[in-house]
């Protein structure tokens, strides 16, 4: 079978290799993988930022759906002919997160989904929504399980708050839908005003381009008459985290995600003085998972798939991902 290799880090090193296709060991589900989609993460475990001691090669991408050909002894969970997704940690099934539970995150801690078949446990898979094609399931495991912990399980939010939303890409945009299931109202920024006006058709309340509003905590003040926002979903980091301080609410939520404005000092004395509550969320629990499929299911939501790549294309994909041009999640076909 083809599979990706990353067998030194950095984009030349990420090859398309043969492997032995897997047999499923007891317990275990052999899944033809359909499609995958891209996270922000998995440039940074290209590069060798996110963990340069990471054993190599491995298999990249923590995000995949496809359908179940076989099974090992044991199987009860999901049969052959089964549509899942792999979830991200497969051993963060319920509960609260521990040490052990964040270990087995696929493309990172264990071989991912860049295959034409994987072997995962029983355990670390989750039925597909019906309504969804299979490019539409690969965008969920990460982003989306990432929004509706930060917004749902972790925020408890509930109609009339308000949510800041920090640009265009796949958490923000499903935290946009989620909010919106909910009956919020929501706030997005981008430097782009063709994405803005995209994010507008999806159902955002008001948008900002903080390109030509540098100060953008201000104008989120002023939409919000002085009060603040509920809820931030915080992906850009110690770049952006000093406005969203200022932008939230006494003892509104940040959920801290993300660090695409890099990493520097944080002044906390704004936390402690306006009881700020600011959570990092490290994607979540395959119950989490289930839990959010059954609003998705019930509410016929779509994700938001900005471009789809050929299962060869996987480095263009990632170069394409790299330059902040899309809008929504990047999926490839396998």
């Amino acid at each position: 079978m083809k599979a990706y290799e990353i067998q030194k880090f950095g984009f030349e090193n990420l090859k398309l290799v043969e492997r032995p296709q897997p047999e499923p060991a007891t317990g275990e589900v052999l899944i033809r993988v359909r499609a995958l989609s891209l996270n922000f993460r998995d440039l940074l475990i290209l590069k060798g930022h996110y963990n340069a001691r990471m054993p190599l090669p491995r298999v990249p991408l923590s995000d995949g759906a496809g359908e179940v050909v076989a099974v090992g002894q044991g199987v009860t969970r999901v049969s052959v002919g089964d549509r899942v997704m792999g979830n991200f940690s497969q051993s963060w099934l319920d509960g609260e997160p521990t040490l052990e539970k964040s270990r087995g995150a696929l493309g990172g801690d264990v071989d991912g989904m860049a295959t034409e078949f994987v072997a995962l446990s029983q355990e670390g898979v989750v039925r597909v929504p019906a309504h969804l094609s299979d490019e539409e399931a690969a965008t969920l495991p990460c982003a989306a399980v990432t929004a509706w912990n930060a917004l749902v399980r972790q925020g408890n939010i509930k109609a009339g708050d308000t949510v800041l939303l920090l640009g265009t890409g796949g958490v923000s945009l499903f935290a946009l839908q989620f909010a919106r299931l909910f009956g919020a109202r929501t706030i997005i920024t981008s430097s782009s005003d063709e994405k803005l006006a995209r994010a507008r058709e999806l159902g955002a309340h008001d948008t900002i381009n903080y390109r030509s509003v540098p100060e953008w905590e201000r104008r989120v003040l002023d939409l919000t008459g002085g009060r603040g926002v509920d809820h931030i979903v915080e992906v850009g980091g110690a770049g952006t985290l000093p406005k969203s301080l200022r932008a939230v609410r006494v003892g509104g939520c940040i959920a801290l995600i993300g660090v695409l404005t890099g990493v520097g000092d944080v002044n906390p004395l704004p936390i402690i003085m306006r009881s700020i509550q600011v959570r990092g969320v490290f994607v979540g629990s395959r119950t989490m998972f289930e839990e959010m499929n059954r609003a998705i299911e019930l509410h016929r939501l779509k994700p938001v798939v900005d471009r789809v790549f050929d299962f060869d294309e996987l480095p263009a994909a990632l170069r394409y991902m790299e330059s902040g041009a899309h809008f929504g999640k990047i999926v490839v076909r396998v």
